[in-house]
C-alpha cells in the first residue's frame, strides 16, 4: 500500500498528519499532543494513535490533499 503523507505544526506541542492511500484514492488527518522536541520523528505517532480531523479542518489545513484524494469517512 502506497501513501502520501504531510505533517504540520500547529504548536510546539501539537501536531497535525494527513495521510493519503494512493492506491485507495482516500485521505484523513489526525491530531495530537507531542513532547515538542523533535517533530521530524514525532508526527509519525500522531498518525498511528492521533484523534480523527474533521474534514472541513482537514481540508483547510491540507488542501492539496483536498484536491488529490477523496475524504476517508
Amino acid at each position: 500500500m502506497t501513501g502520501k503523507t504531510e505533517y504540520r505544526a500547529l504548536a510546539q506541542k501539537v501536531i497535525a498528519v494527513a495521510f493519503a492511500c494512493v492506491s485507495a484514492g482516500d485521505w484523513a488527518a489526525y491530531i495530537d499532543a507531542v513532547p515538542g522536541e523533535h517533530h521530524a520523528l514525532e508526527w509519525q505517532e500522531v498518525a498511528k494513535s492521533g484523534c480523527k480531523l474533521p474534514q472541513n479542518i482537514a481540508e483547510a489545513l491540507f488542501p492539496e490533499f483536498a484536491k488529490q484524494f477523496r475524504w476517508r469517512d
